[in-house]
């Protein structure tokens, strides 16, 4: 059984950015679809959106681009 080591690390995906990959990455993290990882972020921007915004440059400015 060939299995790939588990990373629990959150990184930006570099290979599927729709402004600087920090959802699809968490989507991958997570192993869910990038599209409702998104769709969520959107959502809760309309609730919160300082905090949203805030989190998602903070996550483009500590997390580690990733290409995979």
């Amino acid at each position: 059984m060939n299995k790939q080591k588990y990373d629990s690390r959150l990184y930006r995906d570099a290979s599927n950015p729709m402004i600087s990959g920090v959802c699809s990455g968490i989507a991958k993290r997570f192993d869910l679809d990038a599209v409702w990882v998104r769709a969520g972020a959107m959502t809760a921007f309309l609730f919160a959106p300082t905090a949203i915004a805030l989190g998602y440059i903070l996550g483009i400015l500590f997390l580690r681009k990733r290409y995979a």
